[in-house]
């Protein structure tokens, strides 16, 4: 039996988006567990969600008592219902902040194959939805608990629905009732999960078909007069609640110092030239790159493909203006992946020419390597005997997509050397995120703290000891997360406030000296509990981290001892 043969039969009866979203849930289920809670963005909304939860306020988002208004607020929302439904804020696990950007990535799949069945067969458009749930950048952002891949659901839905909706004026199947009411909620759910970026992948569609065809009447079958009404009954109560509730900051803060910043300069150090997506393209969209050059051809070659010219007008507008906002982090294209996955699937059902199936052949193997060879540094690095286990097996998986997808491409059997590759690729991205990074101890520094305070009885969240815990030298996202809202960031006369007061503190080693001074100063004590050293992935630096516990003063203890 074929790949074909054998996905027409699982897809059979209309199941083929089921079968990808199930593909792209396995892909990030094998690690959302395990992954610690991750540096900045991840700690940063998942802290804010269970702030919400933990005060009450649905409205204003905050971070301990800065207020987060550089997103909407969806995706804190979706987290929030995730933890109440699956797990509670106390245990601050952080899996259950994960949930709604694994069904993200489930959605986005999903939808990205229903869509594709308008114009490919069965079998090819679940490959698409596939494809997509497989891919290095949707699938490790289903396991971070950030916008990212709930945004990709969302506007992978909105398109899916608006490629189906041109694709019936263009001789394609009559679209169902339900397929422009999932037009408007997929874009009003990108809205409130990330502002502009679904509107404007939308409008450049529309205006590059429109410029394309110079034609537009197509647009009208949208249901304009009630799908607007659906849009704003969506997003207006919450614009209006918070437009109240900060008194309009909301908007200036979300424009004036996130938006406008990343339109016009390298934001937070998150600069790079134009054509630095289309570099990373061939590491973001393993193990799709094999199939990668087939489907530049087939775009150019089927351009005028109704199917085919929807993709390229939903593909590379949007990608150039990602691609000179001066602002560039590895997921910002995401939300054009959709359209990559239908040309790719295009593209495997037609037979492929020589130079791409080597050119494919040998991306896919120099970026398996290269992972590989990643990892290797960073084990040495940060790991220990565990991580080369991991890598082991991880880098055994990566070079077998390229070696198994090539010896199958290379005998043309394209449908199944994707499959292949992409059942690989599954493995070899859970094995990297699920196994080896949680074994690069020294890159976990806020779990290992709040595990060290644990161990000793001093996590406030015990409930053995009074907090908040104060840190002098070390402010990331994530030690927060762990220990609490509450917790205090700040420096050596924190740490001292804390010890003075019978709360736990921790010193990064700048602040040391200042640290033991100010206790000498006022006639302090305190014991070392616990030391964890390693690096701050997010700034570079090294750090070593000192537990500290109060201890009674000389004079008290020759109080109690008379006492006695």
């Amino acid at each position: 039996m074929t790949l074909k043969e054998l996905t027409d039969r699982v897809t059979a009866k209309g199941r083929g988006p089921i079968f990808a979203a199930g593909v792209a849930l396995l892909a990030g289920l094998l690690s959302v567990f395990t992954l610690p809670p991750t540096d900045r963005d991840e700690s940063r909304f998942a802290e804010a969600s269970a702030q919400m939860l933990e005060t009450g306020d649905f409205t204003v988002p905050m971070f301990q008592d800065q207020p987060r208004f550089k997103k909407p607020v969806g995706i804190y929302w979706l987290q929030a219902a995730s933890v109440k439904l699956a797990s509670s804020v106390e245990q601050r696990a952080i899996w259950a902040y994960r949930i709604p950007s694994l069904v993200g990535a489930a959605l986005a799949a999903a939808a990205c194959a229903w869509g594709a069945a308008a114009f490919l067969r069965p079998w090819a458009s679940t490959m698409a939805g596939a494809i997509l749930g497989c891919t290095t950048a949707l699938s490790t952002e289903a396991t971070i608990a950030t916008t990212d891949a709930a945004l990709c659901g969302a506007v992978t839905l909105a398109m899916a629905s608006l490629g189906r909706l041109y694709l019936a004026e263009h001789g394609g199947p009559t679209p169902g009732k339900w397929t422009k009411l999932l037009f408007w909620l997929g874009l009003a759910a990108s809205i409130l999960l990330k502002g502009p970026i679904g509107p404007m992948v939308v409008v450049l569609t529309m205006l590059g078909l429109v410029v394309w065809e110079r034609r537009a009447s197509w647009l009208r079958t949208l249901g304009w007069s009630w799908g607007l009404i659906i849009l704003s009954g969506v997003v207006l109560p919450w614009a209006l609640a918070i437009t109240v509730a900060t008194d309009g900051a909301f908007w200036g803060m979300a424009i004036g110092s996130d938006l406008a910043p990343k339109l016009l300069g390298g934001q937070e150090g998150h600069g790079a030239p134009p054509g630095y997506f289309l570099a990373l393209a061939p590491v973001l969209l393993f193990p799709a790159v094999l199939v990668l050059p087939a489907a530049v051809v087939a775009a150019w070659r089927r351009r005028t493909e109704p199917g085919v010219r929807f993709a390229l007008a939903w593909l590379i507008p949007s990608w150039i203006i990602f691609e000179f906002v001066p602002t560039k982090l590895p997921h910002y294209t995401l939300p054009t992946f959709g359209a990559i996955a239908w040309l790719i699937a295009a593209a495997l059902t037609a037979p492929i020419g020589p130079r791409a199936r080597w050119i494919g052949i040998a991306g896919t193997l120099a970026v398996g390597v290269g992972i590989t060879a990643a990892g290797g540094v960073g084990a040495a690095m940060f790991g220990d005997w565990t991580s080369w286990v991991w890598l082991a097996i991880a880098g055994a998986l990566f070079v077998a997509v390229g070696v198994a997808g090539g010896v199958l491409m290379s005998r043309e059997r394209a449908g199944t050397a994707t499959g292949v590759a992409c059942g690989l690729a599954l493995a070899a991205h859970g094995v990297l995120l699920g196994g080896f990074a949680p074994s690069l101890s020294s890159l976990w520094l806020s779990q290992r703290v709040a595990q060290g305070l644990a161990n000793a009885h001093l996590n406030p969240r015990q409930g053995l000891v009074e907090g908040p815990v104060s840190v002098a030298g070390y402010g990331e996202p994530s030690l927060v997360f762990a220990l609490g809202g509450s917790t205090v960031l700040g420096e050596a006369p924190e740490a001292v406030d804390a010890i003075e007061e019978g709360r736990p503190a921790v010193v990064e080693a700048r602040d040391e000296a200042a640290f033991q001074t100010s206790l000498g100063e006022r006639n302090l004590r305190a014991r070392q509990v616990g030391v964890v050293s390693g690096l701050d992935y997010s700034t570079g630096h090294a750090q070593v981290l000192r537990l500290y516990e109060a201890t009674p003063e000389p004079a008290a203890l020759a109080r109690v001892g008379a006492s006695e």
